[in-house]
């Protein structure tokens, strides 16, 4: 096990390597820090634009070559990733926005991951019944409705009962807004901020874990080894139970081990659509703005965690699967 991490541990710096390399340059290519100070009203004057992007690692009148050695140096000496065109540091900038979609995302995960396996299991075992029936149905509706118009929905829906209760108990913009010392009341407001928008997220990610587990155990229950336990003795609760049930969940466990990804890197949309400034929405506001070293630094964390998800995933599979060998 330990020599097999260590081999993927090897890939994966090589391929991040190459990756994030090829972002610079794509970046580089494609964005235009100058057209930031040059669009400015007044016009700066043309030499303190010049300073500006030499001081930020940014003026493309240096050689790319050039600019990517003094930046690869910074990260590998100092850990810093550089500046955005208006000069904050992009470390700064990312650290509370990580904490953001860490504070979204996590309990939409984890919600989702229960109750969309949950309501797999219990529908695949009734297959053609009513209840397979019903949850099906309202998964597939869910499936068609786009993610912004969901958001949509469940704000007028609770934008409603606020009105209706004549006080705000739910907020549909950013994270919190209670600004005293109280903990207990910091907490209250948070939940107020987070219930939308993690309902939103545990809805999307409940109904994929939901149609998949379903599918995954479907298959196994009709698999000849299933059959062969049911000609031993064995009940056919019992049968999926202790046999096609952990068979079918291997492809989901690795599917959550996937997600991980999505706890640090956000969820644009929701984050867009919310006002919560967290890694999603900064990715887009970083391509908006010509920001080389933001984009750079959100692909480079976005594969890390990416390909951490990748390498738990084969051990999870491992642990789950007896044929699969470690070497």
């Amino acid at each position: 096990m330990f020599k097999f991490i260590v081999k993927r541990l090897g890939r994966y710096i090589v391929m991040l390597f190459v990756a994030v390399s090829m972002t610079f340059f794509l970046a580089s290519w494609f964005m235009h820090p100058r057209s930031n100070y040059e669009s400015r009203t007044p016009r700066p004057p043309q030499q303190s634009i010049e300073t500006s992007l030499n001081n930020a690692n940014l003026n493309d009148k240096t050689n790319i070559f050039v600019r990517y050695w003094r930046w690869l140096t910074g990260v590998i000496t100092r850990w810093d990733w550089g500046q955005s065109p208006s000069g904050q540091r992009i470390n700064s900038i990312m650290a509370p926005r990580i904490l953001a979609s860490v504070e979204l995302v996590t309990l939409a995960t984890v919600l989702s991951i229960i109750i969309g396996i949950a309501i797999g299991v219990y529908t695949a075992m009734r297959q053609y019944k009513w209840q397979d029936t019903v949850f099906t149905g309202l998964a597939s509706v869910l499936m068609c409705i786009p993610v912004p118009v969901l958001a949509l929905l469940l704000i007028f829906f609770f934008i409603n009962i606020n009105t209706w209760a004549g006080h705000t108990l739910f907020y549909v913009t950013g994270l919190s807004s209670y600004t005293g010392n109280n903990p207990f009341e910091w907490f209250i407001d948070f939940c107020q901020h987070i219930f939308i928008p993690t309902l939103v997220l545990t809805i999307v990610g409940s109904v994929g874990y939901h149609v998949s587990q379903r599918t995954y155990l479907l298959d196994e229950i009709r698999a000849d080894y299933v059959r062969t336990a049911r000609m031993k003795g064995l009940t056919r609760k019992q049968a999926i139970r202790k046999h096609a049930l952990r068979a079918s969940f291997i492809p989901t466990a690795m599917g959550i081990a996937y997600s991980i990804a999505g706890v640090f890197t956000g969820a644009t949309l929701t984050e867009t659509m919310f006002g919560i400034e967290g890694m999603g929405k900064y990715f887009i506001n970083a391509l908006n703005n010509n920001d080389i070293y933001g984009s750079v630094a959100y692909m480079a964390f976005a594969g890390v965690t990416t390909l951490a998800g990748a390498l738990l995933a084969d051990i999870v599979a491992a642990l789950l699967d007896p044929r699969i060998q470690m070497s």
